[in-house]
This record gives C-alpha cells, sequence and structure tokens, in this order.
C-alpha cells in the first residue's frame, strides 16, 4: 500500500500559477497523508535496529585493539586510517631507542675519559723519563736542596745500621733461647739422676738447682730481649719505613717539577705566535700545579724527618737502658735486679707454655 501511494505521488504533477505559487490540488491531503505514514514507519524501523545496535556494542564492547584513528572527515579514503596498535608500537621502540642511546652515551663518555687518562698518564711518563736520562747524562738540570738531602741520606744511612742491629739482637735471643732450653733439659736430667744415685743426690741436687735458678733467669732475661727486639723492629720497619715512604713521593714530585721546569723552559726559548703562546700558557699552569706538589711534600718531608729524630732518640735511650741494665743483672747472678728491671719498664712475662697458641686461636 505504501509503495502505491508514493509511486502516484511521484508520477503527479504539481501546477505553476502565474504568480509562482503551487495551486490547490484535490490530492494534495493524500498525499500529505502518504508522507506521514511514510516517515512513522522509518521512524519505527531505525528506532528498532538503534535498540539492537545499543544492546550489541554492551553487551560486546568495542575492541580497544582494533580501534583506528581516521585522519580525514567522514567518508574518507582508507589512507588516512592509522591502527593504534601501530601508534603503541612505535612509542615502545622509542622508549627503548632513547634508553639504548642514553647507554651507549654513558660508556663512550667512561672511554673517552679514560682515554684522556691514560693519555695524560703516557704524556706525564715521557717527560719523567727524558729528565731522568737528561740528568744521568748530566744534559740536565734538577733541584737541589743540599741540607735536606744530607738528612735524608743520615737516615738511609743510619736505618741500615739499625737493621744491622736489629739482625744480631735477633740472632742473640735465638741462641741464648737455645741455651735456655738445654739448661732446663740438664736441669731435668741432674733431678732425675739425684734420685736414682744415693751416692750423687747432693752433688746431682745442687747442680740441678743452680740449672733451675739460671734458666728462670734466662727466662727473665729473654722477656727483656724480646722487648727490645720488637721496639727495634717497629722504629726500624714501621717509623723510618714511613718516613722513607714520604722521601719517595717526594723525589718522585721533584723530578716531575723538573720534568715541567724544563718543558717551560724550553717552550719559552721558541717562537712567538699564538700557538706557541696558548701551549706555553698551559706548561705554565703545569709547572705551578708541580711546583705547589713539589713543596708541598718537601715541607711534610721536613716535618716527619724532625719528629723522627726526636722518637728514635725517645726509643733508643729507654731499649739501650733497658737492655744494658738486663745483661747486666743476668750476667752477676743478680735475680732482684733483673726482676726489678722489668717492672721498671713494665716488661710482663708470659706464663710457661705462653708460646703455643691455644686451639681456639688456631682456628
Amino acid at each position: 500500500m505504501t509503495d502505491s501511494i508514493m509511486s502516484k505521488a511521484a508520477t503527479m504533477e504539481i501546477p505553476i500559477n502565474s504568480n509562482g505559487d503551487t495551486g490547490t490540488l484535490p490530492e494534495d491531503d493524500s498525499l500529505e497523508q502518504a508522507a506521514k505514514l511514510q516517515w512513522s514507519l522509518d521512524e519505527k524501523v531505525g528506532s528498532s535496529r538503534g535498540t539492537r545496535d545499543l544492546q550489541q556494542v554492551m553487551v560486546s564492547g568495542p575492541n580497544l585493539n582494533e580501534t583506528s584513528i581516521v585522519s580525514g572527515g567522514y567518508g574518507g579514503t582508507a589512507e588516512g586510517i592509522i591502527p593504534t596498535s601501530s601508534i603503541k608500537g612505535s612509542n615502545m621502540h622509542h622508549s627503548s631507542s632513547s634508553s639504548s642511546m642514553t647507554a651507549e652515551e654513558a660508556t663512550r663518555g667512561v672511554a673517552v675519559e679514560k682515554l684522556e687518562t691514560m693519555k695524560k698518564w703516557g704524556l706525564n711518563t715521557y717527560k719523567c723519563t727524558k729528565q731522568m736520562i737528561s740528568e744521568r747524562f748530566g744534559r740536565g738540570s734538577r733541584t737541589v736542596d743540599l741540607e735536606l738531602e744530607a738528612q735524608i741520606e743520615v737516615l738511609r744511612d743510619t736505618k741500615r745500621k739499625y737493621e744491622n742491629v736489629l739482625r744480631l739482637a735477633r740472632a742473640l735471643t735465638n741462641h741464648f733461647y737455645n741455651m735456655v732450653q738445654t739448661q732446663h733439659a740438664l736441669g731435668d736430667t741432674f733431678a732425675d739422676l739425684s734420685q736414682k744415685s744415693p751416692e750423687l743426690r747432693d752433688e746431682f741436687g745442687y747442680n740441678a738447682e743452680t740449672q733451675k735458678l739460671l734458666c728462670k733467669n734466662g727466662e727473665t732475661l729473654l722477656g727483656a730481649i724480646n722487648f727490645f727486639v720488637s721496639s727495634i723492629n717497629t722504629l726500624v720497619n714501621k717509623t723510618m719505613e714511613d718516613t722513607l715512604m714520604t722521601i719517595k713521593m717526594y723525589e718522585s714530585a721533584r723530578l716531575e717539577f723538573d720534568a715541567y721546569r724544563s718543558d717551560l723552559e724550553e717552550l719559552s726559548l721558541g717562537p712567538r705566535d699564538a700557538v706557541a703562546m696558548a701551549r706555553i700558557e698551559a706548561a705554565q699552569q703545569q709547572y705551578q700545579v708541580q711546583k705547589d706538589k713539589y713543596e708541598r711534600l718537601r715541607s711534610d718531608v721536613i716535618i716527619k724527618l724532625k719528629f723522627l729524630e726526636e722518637n728514635k732518640v725517645k726509643v733508643m735511650h729507654k731499649q739501650l737502658l733497658l737492655f744494658h741494665n738486663a745483661i747486666s743483672a743476668y750476667f752477676a747472678g743478680n735475680q732482684q735486679q733483673l726482676e726489678q728491671t722489668l717492672k721498671q719498664f713494665n716488661i710482663k712475662l708470659r706464663p710457661p707454655g705462653a708460646d703455643k697458641p691455644s686451639w681456639l686461636e688456631e682456628q
């Protein structure tokens, strides 16, 4: 019915009056009713379709991975469509690329820093080697502090002599320890024979007592000698060695200072163009740095030599007095004076068997 009405409306003629207004036809009411009927039908169909589409969207929901962004307007071509999945992948690739570039730049920075360090070290080594060879063959000049170098030479000679004293004192300790052990064994043997030889009991007994007394005094003297050896060892291998290490650093700084000083002097004798002036300025800065380092270490050596001399006199005065009193009291047979000497210097003897560490210390 609707199709017949619409076909009738399409084939009807609409007359125009002379003034351009449409005329009144008897079929106008029927045409208007047909149009209203068609509009109501289309509205019902459209609403039902919209309801079904909305229900489908609410149930399933849109697939975000398949969502597309259209660059053009409505009805544009497919060339303007950009999938969102490709955008996400592009961002991830850009982020990983940025992190890799950052790591690469950091690695390159470390490599450049190491290269610069090696370059400076190589240049410094070359200058110092050149200066050392020049001094050895008498072609280069060196900075000389006669007073300080004389004190350094005295210290080295003193250290050699004290090392000899330490070696001899250790040898005396070993020999005397063996003698004390022999006296201890001899005293035990005399005591055993005094019990097994009735006819010589008194004689073996006297000798056993004498050897035991000598052994006791010998152990006391060993305590004094061990203290003497320990103090000399500390003075030689720690105090003097620490000062000599500072002296070695001072001598190295002196060589570097002279190397950069000679380099600056050679540049000062050359041309005075822009490039040469830049090199002279850089050499002047390096020379000043080395000069400050040299003067600082020179001051440290002077101070350490002064304190070392004071410490050496104080320590050796005490230790030589101890050694003399202990040796004199022992060979004079004055047990009381020997024990008094150890008390005077606050020396405590180890009990018998203390030389061997306990099972807990061995773990």
